[in-house]
């Protein structure tokens, strides 16, 4: 919405200068010729508390990896906020072994990361003998550790162009056990926005089924029926209800668009619950095309 635009855009992100959610931020909002003033966060709750207390105009969440799966901690989160979706970025992740001095792989004692970059590294952990393994809130905390520590036998994972900002330097890149590494961040407000219909859109939702057999390919159906196309569910746990699930879903389509409100108002009637998360411009990556060795 246009005449909701602001000189400048206080953005709460995951880290500081450098980390994944400060690039996906950046890049986000230089498509939109919006200036942006990062707000340096310690956890995923502490950037929606930044928007939802007004600190922060926008508030940048990893959402899924293409490696890793599913963020659920922020998938968590959001159960909780009335905070919505409004924006989306896919980045392009490159894991690389970052130190502050002159040293080789075997000098390596020590390595920071945040918890989900050790998840994208797997394979690569488990060539590397008596390392030690310290998980960091976040990329720019394992970055800004070893840039302190001066020390030739610790390293940071993160990406080359966030070292900089740390006086880091790569002496090993590509340490993801699959080729092809994308994140999905969401940008979260405390507004919803429009879309217009000439807009490709997607609208995120939550919803929870009555417990009985079929309820949930009953909901699905209903997506089908009115030719919505689904791109992802994911169940997360009911607080306070063991062993009953909430189910996320991506789906294409306007929430102003016939069909959707048709399907929605549907789905409201079977459901014990739903909540539209929010509708927003899809920015998709290039499908992963696997080649034979991968596979």
């Amino acid at each position: 919405n246009p005449s909701a635009l602001k000189e400048n855009a206080r953005l709460a992100i995951l880290g500081e200068k450098g980390s994944y959610s400060y690039f996906a931020g950046k890049k986000y909002f230089a498509r939109r010729s919006r200036e942006c003033v990062e707000i340096g966060c310690k956890s995923f709750l502490d950037v929606i508390k930044k928007v939802e207390e007004k600190d922060a105009d926008y508030g940048v969440l990893p959402f899924e990896n293409s490696a890793s799966g599913s963020i659920n901690e922020v998938y968590d989160h959001l159960q909780h906020t009335q905070l919505h979706i409004v924006g989306e970025i896919t980045e392009t992740i490159e894991h690389n072994l970052l130190v502050c001095a002159e040293t080789t792989i075997d000098d390596i004692q020590t390595l920071y990361a945040h918890p989900q970059v050790f998840a994208q590294c797997s394979y690569m952990l488990t060539e590397l003998d008596n390392v030690e393994v310290k998980p960091c809130d976040n990329t720019s905390a394992a970055m800004r550790k070893v840039q302190t520590l001066q020390s030739s036998n610790v390293a940071a994972i993160g990406p080359a162009q966030g070292g900089r900002y740390y006086d880091l330097s790569p002496i090993q890149s590509n340490l993801m056990h699959q080729n092809q590494n994308h994140s999905r961040f969401i940008i979260v407000a405390r507004d919803s926005i429009k879309v217009p219909l000439q807009i490709p859109a997607k609208t995120t939702l939550i919803m929870s089924t009555v417990q009985t057999p079929g309820a949930l390919v009953d909901a699905l159906l209903v997506l089908k029926n009115h030719q919505i196309a689904l791109t992802k569910l994911e169940s997360r746990p009911t607080p306070g209800n063991p062993w009953e699930e909430m189910f996320y879903v991506d789906m294409h389509g306007n929430i102003t668009d016939g069909p959707m409100q048709d399907a929605l108002a549907e789905l409201s009637s079977m459901t014990k619950y739903l909540k539209v998360l929010g509708c927003y411009p899809i920015e998709s990556v290039a499908p992963t095309r696997i080649s034979v060795a991968e596979q």
